[in-house]
């Protein structure tokens, strides 16, 4: 288990080389350890790796749905991020910022244990494929590292828009933005280089597997607009992972046994890296029953309440919460135990997620999206009747709406809206809790996080997104 390495894989992240001796004193440091004492067999790259996993956690989900339509802010919150929600989010703000630096260590991990891997014995084949597998995990995340950060931190998803700096190496520097196009294509590199050195019989999904490079590739390709790709890609998963049947979908969300339909998840324990991570009761409720984040509104209508299972899986609805408290509450997460509540599995991928990239891709370029559409609803809604739609705007509509309720709370929603340049709209039932916020337009510098100050005032080579 990953929590039984975590002293040693934290002391091999944070390994440093010492590029100068104690000359005069003749003394050897003993506040740091060189690689090759670090990294000094297949044991120890396999915790520099755990190391690098262990360092990601929720935060650019959380602050993809504080600014999105998705969910609202309760006046019985008194704590937590409202200049995010009400987007007076600026370069000094952690709400929207942290993100950044997680990634950014989790890639400095990544890339010192990419450095030393090549000089690990493995003298037997067996060894060797371990070896293989280890580095592609690595590959793979990095690739996805910087994925995420364009997600969050490019100025559009555009050729030629400012991207984020592609790090193939642990170096103190002071890197320019690379175009969103440069990052793309580097991630797509090291995702092809990373799938064909793990097996397919290689099956842990708390770690990178050959399918859940598949799901990686789907999800770039989408934002790439490479519809042919995102087609192949999400195919591949799906062929290998089903949609969890009705019964089985509940569970997914409360760790119960139950990992049908999930590609790759981070694994979250009550003891070990995860303390205190837990999703379900840390970002959406703390202790005393205070709701921080409630359901908006207008994705609690958007469900056939009685037919759609996603709504009783994601959403709970408490008549006796009374006064300023929120009668609708967020479920998704619930999982965990009486005394850590909220501790679950945070899913990072699912095969409801494929469904609706090939569908879009479908829609933008074959036409044949209606398909993709039905089965995730009949797969969701009792009693469905296959819908048809009358061209590829509806289609197109129809993804959205689904993606939409689908991916709710998964970190989606915000980056759809800017995928296709539209507002966030939390007009309607929704209004009266946005003190305001209530309409984000594309020209607004907020539609994409900022760089953090601290960046943006010690890198001579960056510069800030439009507008902050």
């Amino acid at each position: 288990m990953i929590s039984n390495l975590f002293k040693r894989y934290i002391y091999i992240a944070l390994v440093l080389v010492v590029s100068a001796s104690c000359t005069k004193l003749d003394l050897k440091p003993t506040d740091t350890i060189k690689p090759d004492q670090a990294f000094r067999n297949l044991a120890d790259i396999n915790m520099g790796l755990l190391g690098a996993y262990a360092y990601m956690d929720y935060t650019l989900i959380a602050s993809s749905i504080i600014v999105a339509d998705e969910a609202t802010y309760p006046a019985e919150n008194s704590v937590g991020n409202k200049d995010a929600f009400k987007w007076q989010y600026t370069a000094a703000s952690g709400s929207v910022t942290g993100a950044y630096r997680e990634f950014y260590v989790t890639i400095d991990r990544v890339n010192r244990v990419l450095a030393n891997i090549e000089r690990i014995d493995a003298p037997t084949a067996a060894d060797q494929a371990t070896k293989d597998r280890y580095r592609g995990e690595l590959l793979a995340l990095r690739a996805y590292a910087h994925f995420e950060l364009l997600r969050g931190y490019a100025s559009s998803y555009q050729p030629g828009a400012l991207g984020v700096p592609y790090m193939k190496e642990s170096v103190i520097s002071f890197p320019a933005r690379d175009p969103f196009e440069s990052v793309i294509a580097n991630a797509k590199a090291d995702l092809i280089a990373a799938k064909a050195l793990i097996p397919t019989t290689f099956t842990d999904k708390t770690r990178i597997t050959r399918t859940a490079i598949s799901a990686i590739q789907a999800r770039v390709a989408l934002y790439e607009k490479n519809w042919p790709e995102a087609i192949t890609y999400s195919t591949e998963v799906i062929s290998s992972i089903p949609l969890a049947t009705k019964a089985q979908f509940p569970g997914i969300w409360t760790d119960a046994a139950n990992d049908s339909e999930v590609i790759w998840k981070l694994k979250r324990n009550v003891n070990g890296v995860a303390d205190g991570s837990n999703f379900g009761g840390f970002f959406f409720r703390q202790a005393g029953g205070i709701v921080l984040y409630a359901p908006a509104f207008k994705l609690a209508n958007a469900y056939d309440r009685v037919n759609d299972i996603r709504f009783a899986s994601y959403i709970t609805y408490d008549p006796s919460r009374t006064g300023i408290q929120s009668q609708y509450l967020v479920k998704k997460y619930i999982g965990g135990t009486a005394s850590v509540p909220g501790l679950a599995d945070i899913k990072l991928f699912r095969t409801g997620e494929m469904y609706l990239i090939r569908a879009e891709a479908r829609a933008e370029s074959t036409g044949d999206a209606a398909g993709d559409i039905n089965a995730l609803r009949t797969a969701r809604i009792n009693d469905y009747t296959n819908a048809t739609f009358a061209d590829k705007a509806a289609l197109i509509e129809a993804v959205y709406a689904e993606r939409f309720k689908e991916l709710a709370f998964e970190g989606h929603r915000f980056f759809d809206l800017k995928r296709r340049n539209l507002n966030v709209d939390r007009s309607g039932p929704d209004a009266a809790n946005t003190e305001g916020a209530t309409i984000m337009t594309p020209s607004m510098a907020q539609y994409s996080f900022p760089l953090p100050a601290d960046e943006i005032s010690v890198n001579k080579n960056t510069v800030q997104n439009p507008k902050y």
